[in-house]
């Protein structure tokens, strides 16, 4: 029986196949971005009252009202973005959905869309099913900075969308005013409309700032910003994002989300009214949070022996496979079946596939006691002193 020709383009999840993978040999999992501990306990309370209180049945489409005024007041006193919670916030079923609703409300068949090189998993297949042409710009260099020369070229060819991810999964690099200026002058000359995924946009460090593309130059009304709960407030499985965007846009993000999803989960928006009232200390104690477990990460890694490029936001870091190996495949499997550590091989997010064909990404989002096991599993692979040749374990 014939299947969409479309599907031949892109491959199921690696990073969900992985999950399961880890599930079948008892791994820890560092493969996908997903906490092994529990929401903040106000948030559980709150979608337990919700349910018990009658929130069970359809939402507005586009969102909860006292949610979307939530959010407006939150991307107004951080993000710096003005937005009318009635007509340019909408709610969707995490931001995973909010990206695929923008490129398919704002993409024609045949127009073309600038990726990152790596990207979010996601991105490519969105675009493909939208019946968009993949641009790539590549990250280069140790600090694996957007090459600029390749950006230009892209937006030469006048794409109708670039779609970047700041703090960036899976480099862990932080786009700064003047890189964002640099894209922002680019989208004003091409009127190419920027999707900008900020879902990490509270988990950066070493003295970073997150800036919204949508406060630089005259970006707010060019600008789709894509934010949501399950980084911010670790309930990845809520399924709850959201989507800030002038007027026009909006609609056309709005009809979409409304045939794909309907509405986000009732319940889990009421009780994310109360996750943005949070003060904020709570966001200074998230950052630092993460800090820890990023150094505890690395730390880990020092100990191994294995080179890594250091991550300033977001909570994964790029691996590369010792010499011995072959690739980052034949690392992720010796990994997940002598050491009981799942994690994702890197080339699954390069459309280039010699840049990351030595990469590993691995997800420090995990328990402490998850990190120290990992790194005393890590120390296996550490047979010579560093410098000296190695072999595997």
């Amino acid at each position: 029986m014939a299947v969409s020709d479309r599907l031949s383009q892109f491959t199921e999840s690696v990073i969900r196949e992985m999950t399961r993978l880890s599930d079948e040999y008892g791994a820890i999992n560092l493969s996908q971005g997903m906490p092994d501990f529990d929401p903040p306990s106000q948030l559980i309370e709150a979608a337990v009252e919700a349910i018990r209180h009658g929130s069970n049945q359809y939402a507005i489409t586009w969102g909860q009202k006292n949610l979307r005024e939530a959010i407006a007041t939150k991307v107004s006193e951080y993000n710096r973005i003005d937005a009318d919670p009635d007509k340019e916030i909408t709610v969707t079923c995490g931001s995973t959905e909010a990206v695929t609703a923008a490129f398919l409300g704002l993409v024609s068949p045949g127009d073309r869309i600038v990726v990152t090189d790596p990207f979010y998993e996601n991105y490519v297949p969105d675009a493909i099913i939208a019946g968009a042409e993949p641009i790539y710009v590549p990250f280069v260099g140790r600090d694996l900075s957007i090459e600029e020369e390749s950006l230009k070229a892209a937006m030469s060819k006048k794409p109708k969308l670039i779609i970047l991810n700041t703090p960036n999964n899976p480099t862990g690099r932080i786009l700064d005013r003047a890189q964002l200026k640099l894209i922002a002058d680019l989208c004003e000359e091409r009127g190419t409309i920027a999707v900008m995924d900020e879902i990490y946009e509270h988990i950066v460090y070493d003295g970073k700032k997150h800036v919204s593309m949508a406060t630089v130059g005259n970006m707010h009304d060019q600008t789709v910003t894509v934010s949501g709960a399950s980084k911010t407030y670790c309930v990845t499985g809520w399924r709850v994002g959201w989507v800030i965007a002038e007027k026009k846009l909006s609609e056309a993000v709005r009809k979409i989300h409304d045939y794909l999803t309907i509405c986000a989960p009732t319940p889990l928006q009421e009780a994310l009214v109360t996750a943005l009232k949070l003060p904020e200390t709570y966001y200074t104690r998230l950052a630092e949070m993460y800090d820890k477990k990023r150094k505890q990460m690395i730390k880990a890694l020092d100990d191994a022996g294995l080179e890594y490029h250091r991550p300033e936001g977001a909570y994964y870091i790029l691996v590369s496979a010792p010499p011995e190996f072959k690739d980052g495949q034949e690392f992720t499997d010796h990994l997940l079946r002598k050491l009981g550590i799942a994690v994702l091989p890197a080339n699954a997010l390069y459309h280039n596939k010699e840049l990351g064909n030595r990469k590993i990404r691995i997800a420090y989002c995990k328990k402490d006691t998850t990190l120290h096991e990992t790194g005393r599993r890590l120390k296996k692979l550490v047979i010579k002193p560093k410098g000296a040749p190695r072999t595997k374990s």
